[in-house]
């Protein structure tokens, strides 16, 4: 198993819908758990990195644990070991990026 770099790509934020949908509405704001190019290292053993957002964990969880153990993407993606992943908010998204390093996890 390789560890996996998680990086925050983007952070989207649908004013319209907040204020349709959320009680607060726009006051909401995006998503204020993590920041664009924030990074965190995945070390094995389905352990969410410390400070992420376990919402979000539960959402790329898959797609870490694929690459990890070795999937591949291509011919989809232009790098093979990447892949890009979004948590489930419908008005706040944020988009990550999944990268899988050549190092062992010591978890294995």
């Amino acid at each position: 198993m390789n560890k996996v770099k998680i990086t925050v790509l983007k952070k989207c934020f649908y004013e319209e819908l907040a204020d349709t949908y959320l009680t607060e509405g726009r006051a909401v704001g995006p998503c204020p758990l993590v920041e664009e190019g924030q990074t965190f290292i995945y070390e094995g053993s389905a352990t969410m990195p410390e400070g992420f957002c376990p919402w979000a964990w539960t959402d790329i969880y898959r797609g870490v644990a694929a690459l990890s153990a070795g999937a591949t993407n291509t011919p989809w993606n232009k790098k093979d070991g990447q892949e890009i992943f979004c948590c489930s908010d419908g008005v706040r998204p944020v988009v990550f990026l999944l990268e899988r390093l050549n190092e062992s996890c010591d978890h294995d």
